[in-house]
């Protein structure tokens, strides 16, 4: 107990090797993730940014207002999507990819759960794994992350996008959440992957009060030893609570997104990256006590 409690208590730093670089993750510093869904449906962007043009633009204005990560998708994962074969999904995604890996200093996440689609993306060039199974969908993928190296990010799912809203309910929701995140660091350990990153999968397989449980006691995630990952961008939940469209959930995603970066969230995944550096700016000034000139 002893040493769980000081794990959790303890300024925690990860310098990760990604290709041609470090990603470094450190308390009270976090990192901002753009979303970039290159998808015909997906639950708030779908079909804006299927033109790989417009896609690599809105990477770069994401960049510009000060996004330190990209995440691009090629799969919604919308409640209730349907499966897109690996084929489709790396079309979609191959274009994107190879034009933001040009931009220097630009460090690029694949969300996939396939391993044919991460194997193309790791080999063009690619940085990170995000993968909402936590690499369970596909049992090659462990092989393709660890012969390649980069960072993987391990997501709770309960069921499948296709399945996961259909009555999810929870006995201990944390402990649950915990132990299958645990489960999916050890497997990954037993194949040499090390550089981890934990999500708890805000909205998948989670009702409304699930997810708001989750944000409030995300802190306690940091006894898997691991950096956090918060994703609450214009989810069902916020429109739950505060009865708003997708559209209009911009103030009840940055609300959750101070609140995880209070409880220690080190990545937070976002559609509005210029609001969202603002908030992180002005919290960091705050818990800092100065203002931060970047």
């Amino acid at each position: 107990m002893r040493g769980l409690v000081e794990n959790v208590l303890s300024h925690h730093r990860w310098e990760y090797t990604i290709p041609g670089g470090k990603l470094i993750l450190e308390d009270g510093k976090p990192l901002i993730m753009g979303i970039l869904n290159v998808t015909p449906d997906s639950f708030s962007d779908g079909g804006k940014f299927l033109d790989a043009g417009r896609a690599v633009e809105h990477g770069r204005k994401m960049l510009e207002a000060g996004a330190d990560v990209l995440d691009i998708g090629g799969e919604s994962t919308r409640p209730g999507a349907p499966e897109v074969p690996a084929e489709e999904e790396w079309r979609r995604i191959a274009p994107v990819l190879k034009e933001l890996l040009e931009i220097e200093g630009c460090v690029v996440s694949v969300d996939t759960t396939k391993s044919e689609v991460a194997g193309r993306a790791l080999e063009a060039g690619a940085h990170i794994i995000n993968d909402i199974s936590g690499m369970t969908f596909d049992p090659r993928m462990r092989e393709v992350v660890a012969r390649y190296g980069v960072p993987v990010i391990l997501m709770h799912i309960k069921g499948t996008p296709r399945t996961m809203q259909k009555n999810p309910h929870y006995h201990l929701l944390l402990e649950e959440v915990t132990d299958f995140l645990h489960q999916r660091c050890r497997e990954a350990h037993e194949q040499g992957i090390d550089q981890i990153i934990v999500d708890p999968g805000i909205g998948f397989g989670k009702r409304p009060e699930d997810n708001l449980e989750l944000i409030r006691r995300l802190g306690e995630l940091k006894a898997l030893g691991y950096p956090i990952l918060l994703g609450p961008s214009r989810k069902s939940f916020i429109g739950h609570v505060l009865d708003r469209p997708v559209e209009e959930r911009l103030i009840g995603t940055l609300t959750s997104v101070v609140y995880g970066i209070m409880q220690g969230a080190h990545i937070v995944r976002v559609h509005d990256v210029e609001e969202t550096h603002q908030a992180v700016k002005l919290v960091r000034a705050i818990r800092e006590g100065k203002a931060l000139s970047t």
